[in-house]
């Protein structure tokens, strides 16, 4: 398992990376981790532009009816994803559309692209 954390003030403190240095050694993403990523930066997070809108569709498909069913669906989302070679693929792809719109924005948000 990875962890990804978006650098907000209060998840730098020195307390919570030392945590994610045990719990997740060299498994972390994030400002002054492992594996380093900008503070604050939705814009390129792969994660947010389609793991979890493909997993809201998988888990959300019908109406939930128990916190327990609910936590079933995630888990066998998180299977269906983790057995699909094409989901990475997928993930990259968006993550490169996202990175030549931020360019072509010259920076700025893009959000509201197609």
């Amino acid at each position: 398992m990875w962890y990804l954390h978006d650098g907000a003030p209060p998840h730098f403190a020195r307390q919570v990376r030392d945590f994610l240095n045990v719990e997740c050694p060299n498994r972390w993403i994030g400002r002054n981790g492992p594996i380093h990523w900008p503070a604050r930066s939705p814009d390129l997070t792969p994660c947010d532009f389609y793991l979890w809108g493909h997993m809201k569709q998988l888990v959300y498909s019908k109406p939930v009816n128990s916190i327990e069913e609910l936590t079933a669906r995630i888990r066998v989302a998180a299977e269906t994803i983790r057995e699909d070679p094409t989901v990475f693929g997928r993930v990259r792809a968006s993550l490169e559309r996202r990175a030549r719109d931020c360019i072509d924005n010259n920076g700025l948000q893009f959000q509201h692209l197609p």
